[in-house]
């Protein structure tokens, strides 16, 4: 029996921390190699898990000062079949190392979980695709078919949740959808977006929601933005229109450079740390109902404890 899987508490008032740029700060922070972004392959030795541990424990820390509810957030971005085969993973291999992430979410959320402080636990998906550049675009079918290994992974597992981030085109984000849903496991889909607000493929984030919704009857639980700053989508947020209620996490850069410019960065650009807190707190007063707050590419926990300064103890 999962915990939350049927009720999922930031679907309520209370708010929800989760954790920075997971790849970025192990490589450019850590100096870990991660080829092809894979932090699953930390999962196949201790010294990698103990890394992961650590890592998540941190977060977990500014969620408890901040008196947060915490969702542990899969390092399981880059563990589909693609990748996998990329980086020599047989799918039975995949299956696992799938199933071992979630696991050792279970043995973090059991050190930090309390009365005060529920803790999440998701299994993250990732685009089949490069994340900037959405390149080759599957069917529905077939991206209903190639996400469905870690959907079953993750629905066979302690998960409460999957959360499918950086998605850049409509029928992967509908095919991912159907997966989950025949899955029966709650979804927070997550776009991504360029300096213009609008996906890699050109749609607004409003026809992008309404496509998604109208094609699987509201199927994402919620939905989410990641892997872009904030002066790139605001204005697109900025309206009051009712579809804007179907938001309720944001997971952005640290940089205000775009997908091409990060592409082709040699050195981590972090951004201002304060100044994300800030703009954080000005998307919340926007969209008020926004409970999910994290990061992404170059992020790390000084950015995550201005998000908790400006967006909770000044709440």
């Amino acid at each position: 029996m999962t915990k939350y899987r049927s009720k999922l508490p930031q679907m309520h008032d209370q708010l929800f921390l989760t954790d920075g740029g997971l790849e970025t700060t192990l490589i450019f922070q850590d100096g870990v190699d991660l080829p092809h972004f894979a932090s699953f392959t930390l999962l196949k030795d201790k010294d990698g898990r103990d890394r992961l541990r650590r890592y998540y424990q941190r977060y977990a820390e500014i969620a408890r000062a901040g008196q947060t509810g915490f969702i542990l957030e899969a390092p399981t971005w880059r563990a589909s079949a693609d990748w996998g085969a990329k980086l020599g993973y047989s799918k039975q291999a995949l299956i696992k190392a799938n199933a071992d992430a979630i696991f050792l979410l279970e043995e973090v959320r059991a050190t930090c979980q309390s009365a005060d402080m529920p803790v999440v636990i998701s299994g993250c998906i990732g685009p089949r695709g490069d994340g900037y550049n959405p390149a080759e675009i599957m069917g529905e079918e077939e991206a209903q078919a190639f996400h469905s290994l870690q959907v079953h992974t993750f629905a066979n597992s302690e998960a409460d949740m999957i959360t499918a981030m950086t998605i850049t085109n409509l029928p992967e984000a509908i095919g991912i959808t159907r997966a989950a849903q025949a899955a029966r496991m709650p979804l927070c889909l997550s776009f991504t977006v360029e300096t213009d607000g609008r996906l890699p493929t050109g749609e607004t984030l409003r026809t992008a929601i309404e496509t998604v919704d109208n094609a699987t009857g509201h199927g994402p639980v919620y939905y989410m933005i990641n892997c872009a700053h904030p002066t790139h989508f605001t204005q697109a947020v900025a309206g009051g229109e009712p579809w804007l209620q179907r938001i309720r996490g944001i997971r952005a850069n640290a940089s205000k450079c775009s997908h091409a410019q990060l592409d082709n960065a040699t050195e981590l650009d972090a951004g201002d740390p304060i100044e994300l807190g800030r703009e954080y707190a000005q998307l919340r007063e926007l969209l008020p109902w926004l409970t999910v707050l994290g990061g992404c590419c170059g992020t790390d926990h000084r950015h995550i404890e201005q998000i908790c300064e400006h967006c909770v103890t000044e709440a």
